[in-house]
């Protein structure tokens, strides 16, 4: 009984709640706050209109008015092979979402102000129609397949690895593709090389110190010609793989004008390949046409140059790796192949420029295989140099790895790997005639240096004549002693450098004369 008489309750309750509703809407009628009402949703649509319009005005304006400046637009045509891949497309997902952004909006607004409320309209109920639902379900979902598809088949074509072939030819590190390692660190890139064996060396991070700040272990002798740039330089129209790691935190490998991006994760390394297909004095000649970049590159150096004098392709960190972040930058070059070439030559091992007969060089005391390549090239270079001089200071080549023992004319076994590389030389030059001459430091008697200056060339002639040189093309072997010093005799620095051997180019003619005077 209790029960049914708090339902009865209730329900007498809901009936004058009901009631009394009913009562204030008539009461707001006779008032008019019904118009009023009316009248303010009147003003909010033609708010939501005029919102619409100036809302689309903007957006596609400010677009339109930044286009030379956003990436992949303007001028910024990608400078690598697959960013045309993927400007394409995002072409093609900025033109279908770009016709549903304005839709929708149009649809939003303009919604919200012709069914605005008004005594002439009245809301209907449509609680499904089939019709609709399939039409909104299927167009979204044929283009979100195309767009879908596209962009795997895309995505697996710019994060594939060096292919097999590469211009119908095996693919061959140093020969059709190059490799290099950017390592991120709060807050730089070190961008290490490979020398001439094109094998970047093994790391290892517990080898980490002040002085190996990779951990590279200079018992792999692929890190002996490694080398660490202060810049990217690489040849147009050449793939490279890039190694990407990170000693501390997350960074991010990110050339934007070249539409690449990888994490670089502390740990696990990742790699990206990409083919540049513009050198920057081409993409700065580009830019030598648009207004926006002939304008002084600072307005407070007149001197300075133009911005499109100045500009280049860059290296950044797209992540928030700390309060340095934006130091991060690093120039990129792009160059024609024989400037790469030219430039790789100047670089210096970081084994040999600051590892070698140290502390912590496992080798100290005994050859390696780059520092007797880095010796070849350099005699060879001197000379090819020398037979064809046209200055007589031209025509001496110092034998630098060539050494005796101590006040004696017995070679050092180290000598031979240079004397070697003479043979090589003068094999390939038959017609080469040359002198060898040999000096000493002031330490002794000078007759006694020049007769040990004549034994130490006499020896140098006596091996090359073993390997082969007839003894017809060594026109003379001299033995100058202490007479002819180039260093302070003073000094132990000077003194080694007076203790020399040489080899003197004879020319076929004298140096200067024509072919007339002859």
């Amino acid at each position: 009984m209790t029960i049914l008489i708090v339902l009865i309750c209730l329900a007498m309750l809901a009936i004058i709640v009901v009631q009394i509703s009913r009562v204030r809407e008539l009461s707001a009628a006779i008032r008019g706050e019904d118009q009023a009402a009316r009248r303010r949703t009147d003003r909010n649509g033609v708010g939501f209109l005029a919102f619409l319009i100036a809302f689309l005005v903007l957006t596609i304006g400010s677009a339109l008015y930044y286009r030379d400046s956003i990436i992949g637009y303007g001028p910024w045509d990608s400078a690598s092979e697959h960013g045309g891949l993927i400007d394409s497309m995002i072409n093609q997902t900025l033109f279908f979402t770009g016709i549903v952004f304005v839709a929708t909006h149009i649809a939003l607004f303009y919604f919200a102000y012709k069914y605005r409320e008004t005594a002439r309209k009245k809301a209907a109920y449509i609680s499904h129609d089939n019709k609709l639902e399939i039409i909104w379900t299927a167009i979204p979902t044929v283009v979100m397949t195309y767009l879908v598809v596209g962009g795997l088949d895309t995505w697996n074509q710019v994060t594939a690895d060096v292919p097999e072939f590469i211009n119908e030819q095996p693919a061959q590190i140093g020969v059709n593709y190059n490799e290099i390692e950017a390592t991120g660190y709060q807050f730089a890139w070190d961008i290490r090389y490979p020398g001439a064996d094109h094998l970047l060396g093994t790391k290892n991070f517990r080898l980490i110190s002040s002085s190996n700040s990779l951990g590279q272990d200079w018992e792999d002798t692929k890190n002996h010609d490694d080398f660490i740039a202060s810049e990217i330089v690489l040849p147009v129209n050449v793939p490279v793989r890039v190694r990407i790691t990170s000693k501390d935190v997350l960074h991010d490998f990110y050339m934007p004008h070249f539409t690449v991006k990888m994490d670089a994760v502390p740990g696990m390394p990742t790699y990206f390949v990409f083919t540049p297909i513009i050198t920057t004095d081409s993409m700065r000649n580009r830019l030598r046409n648009e207004p926006a970049y002939q304008v002084p590159y600072d307005e407070t150096d007149p001197e300075a140059g133009m911005r499109w004098e100045l500009f280049n392709f860059e290296l950044a960190c797209a992540e928030l790796c700390g309060t340095g972040h934006f130091s991060m930058k690093k120039i990129v070059r792009i160059v024609e192949q024989a400037e790469y070439d030219d430039w790789r030559k100047e670089q210096q091992s970081t084994y040999l420029a600051s590892v070698r007969n140290t502390d912590e060089d496992p080798f100290k005391g005994r050859p390696v295989q780059v520092e007797l390549d880095l010796q070849r090239r350099t005699l060879v270079s001197n000379l090819t140099n020398a037979v064809s001089a046209v200055d007589s200071a031209d025509l001496v080549v110092r034998l630098d790895n060539v050494t005796f023992e101590t006040a004696s004319a017995a070679l050092l076994p180290v000598s031979s790997f240079e004397l070697e590389n003479v043979v090589g030389v003068l094999q390939q030059n038959p017609t080469m005639m040359f002198e060898i001459v040999a000096h000493t430091d002031n330490v002794g008697d000078s007759g006694t240096n020049r007769i040990l200056s004549q034994s130490r060339a006499q020896a140098v002639a006596d091996y090359l004549r073993k390997k082969g040189i007839p003894a017809s093309r060594i026109s003379n072997v001299r033995g100058y002693g202490d007479s002819k010093p180039v260093g302070d005799n003073l000094t132990e620095e000077g003194r080694a450098q007076n203790r020399r051997t040489e080899l003197v180019v004879v020319p076929a003619r004298p140096i200067g004369a024509t072919t007339q005077e002859l």
